[in-house]
């Protein structure tokens, strides 16, 4: 049977490239678009699905399920990026950043991870980010790094509920490589940024049948400064 797949943010920088490698690995890939609503091919199906709406994501999650019965991978690209620090952040900043990153994630997680308890298998991953790991990095990133550290402990409690059958795995990266970072950041060293096509490449190695065995949790997308 074909291996399906979500992935969230699927219009975006970094979605659209793991799309397009996971329909290059053979996988029947479902895509989440938050406006974006592009055709269907043989091997690919868009959902326009408001992941701030907890009810609407788990229909399209259910819709998803009824029509593929088993899912065998979800990549969470899905979030949002802001700048600031301790002297200039509000708190509906940071419950803003939760939403974009945390709940929008966490709405999508829930029913997905459910489902694939129930199958006995399947593969999450979590894009988190470089700051989550390392906190001091995130002072000028406040509201963002905090909320991108919710999802590691998110995913370090799902890998301690139902250990090597479900495996949720953080990708931890930089700065990504994409035209709005470049645009947003003119001066900026490139090369210590992850690419796209890096990030693919390395879930679709964990997703692969000589990764099976492996349980990591947290992969760190970056360059040693």
């Amino acid at each position: 049977m074909q291996p399906s797949a979500i992935v969230s943010g699927a219009g975006g920088a970094l979605g659209s490239v793991i799309v397009k490698k996971l329909l290059s690995e053979g996988y029947h890939v479902s895509g989440l678009f938050h406006h974006e609503n592009p055709e269907s091919t043989e091997n690919f199906k868009p959902y326009n699905v408001n992941l701030l709406d907890e009810e609407e994501t788990a229909a399209a999650v259910k819709a998803i399920f009824d029509e593929r019965k088993e899912v065998k991978v979800l990549v969470c690209t899905a979030g949002g990026f802001r700048i600031g620090n301790i002297g200039n952040t509000t708190s509906a900043q940071i419950q803003q950043q939760i939403d974009l990153n945390f709940k929008t994630t966490y709405h999508l997680v829930q029913p997905v991870y459910n489902r694939m308890k129930a199958q006995g298998y399947g593969r999450i991953f979590i894009t988190a980010s470089k700051s989550a790991l390392k906190p001091e990095a995130g002072v000028q990133t406040l509201a963002y790094t905090i909320s991108k550290a919710m999802l590691v402990n998110l995913a370090t409690i799902l890998n301690a509920d139902n250990p090597h059958k479900v495996v949720t795995t953080i990708i931890a990266p930089s700065i990504i490589d994409t035209k709005a970072n470049r645009d947003s950041m003119p001066d900026a060293d490139t090369s210590k940024w992850v690419t796209p096509e890096q990030i693919a490449d390395v879930i679709a190695f964990y997703i692969s049948e000589k990764a099976e065995i492996l349980r990591e949790p947290v992969l760190k997308a970056f360059h040693m400064s």
